[in-house]
């Protein structure tokens, strides 16, 4: 291992959550979803937007965890409340089929 990937351990060991996140998209991109699903979770916890928006998108997929609308959701609200982009205009276009009023906030 490198001194990066050392450096980035340490960090997660200090609950850096954008290490944790960082270290779930290595995951990821390997296709160990389980796994990178576990530092997503980790990294949401600790307040990280774009995890919690990696985990609405691995709910939605099915990818390391069962399909689960409503924790897709739940995650995709949290990362749009904390401003990441794609989740405000992903909850937008899901708010539009059904609460009008909702979807334009």
């Amino acid at each position: 291992e490198g001194g990066c990937d050392k450096q980035g351990m340490k960090r997660i060991e200090a609950n850096d959550p954008v290490a944790m996140r960082r270290e779930g998209v290595k995951q990821y991109k390997k296709g160990v979803y389980r796994r990178a699903f576990e530092y997503f979770k980790k990294a949401a916890e600790l307040g990280d937007i774009t995890a919690h928006h990696s985990l609405s998108c691995m709910y939605h997929n099915g990818q390391g965890v069962e399909k689960d609308r409503g924790k897709e959701i739940y995650h995709m609200e949290e990362a749009a409340i904390g401003g990441h982009p794609k989740a405000r205009h992903n909850l937008g276009c899901i708010e539009e089929d059904g609460n009008e009023e909702r979807a334009v906030k």
